[in-house]
């Protein structure tokens, strides 16, 4: 499986709008983020995207995705889904709707957010993303891959995180229940939500997400959701052996 780093950001993007912070203002690539996703090539060619953010396109055009077989949605905040006009180019390509994923509440917000695409009378051709949604209920399959949906808190909501094979995405998250670090036991590459060394209300802090990759024991850990307080180069430099932050365009292959 090959895995993409598409955006590893917070909401507002690195930079930030009118900011000339030391990270705001570098000049390493690393620190340059877009709002979060990832790419899933897995082993039987079957290719996945994890939440559609506002940076689709560009994101897409970057990393020379041709083709979207599903999509995966970890909750319904902006950052995760307001690129999803833009899967209507992959309808195009494929001439095929695109199945969604997702948790009962988070396909109700895009029945009502983007209720255009999904009323009766909605256009085809084009005009509109052709989408077919999905609840998520349990484990599920998509091509020969078992997708293990993993419950996580982000702050009062309880949102998804998923599992696949032995690589985990949890974005998003301040709390993982028990009951799902049980379903990550064996885990060898871990992608967890560190916004920033501050507490936050609905993200751990990097002291935090450190904490929880060291009770998961992944052999590798890439943090993301990572907000303009974090440079790259100096936070990798603080971390334990095995810890990183992740970074646009990092790509992973997991054998």
């Amino acid at each position: 499986m090959k895995v993409v780093f598409l955006g590893t950001g917070t909401s507002h993007g690195v930079p930030m709008i009118g900011c000339a912070c030391a990270v705001c203002a570098s000049t390493d690539p690393r620190d340059t983020r877009l709002r979060p996703s990832i790419y899933l090539h897995l082993d039987d060619d079957t290719r996945v995207l994890i939440d559609t953010s506002p940076d689709l396109r560009a994101q897409a055009l970057a990393a020379r995705i041709a083709r979207v077989d599903a999509v995966l949605f970890t909750h319904a905040h902006a950052d995760h889904i307001f690129g999803l006009d833009d899967v209507r180019r992959f309808n195009a390509i494929s001439h095929q709707p695109v199945p969604c994923y997702g948790d009962g509440r988070t396909l109700d917000d895009l029945r009502r957010i983007f209720s255009y695409a999904f009323k009766a009378e909605a256009p085809r051709g084009g005009g509109v993303p052709d989408l077919r949604l999905w609840t998520i209920g349990g484990r599920f399959s998509l091509g020969r891959q078992e997708i293990v949906p993993v419950p996580v808190r982000h702050g009062p909501r309880m949102i998804l995180a998923f599992r696949i094979g032995r690589f985990a995405y949890l974005t998003d998250c301040n709390a993982i229940p028990e009951a799902s670090l049980a379903l990550l036991e064996g885990v060898d590459v871990l992608v967890l939500d560190a916004l920033r060394r501050r507490t936050h209300p609905t993200h751990f802090s990097l002291e935090e997400a450190v904490a929880a990759a060291r009770r998961i024991g992944a052999r590798q850990t890439y943090f993301t959701h990572i907000c303009h307080d974090l440079g790259h180069a100096e936070t990798c430099a603080t971390l334990p052996a095995g810890m990183s932050l992740a970074h646009d365009g990092l790509t992973l292959d997991l054998h």
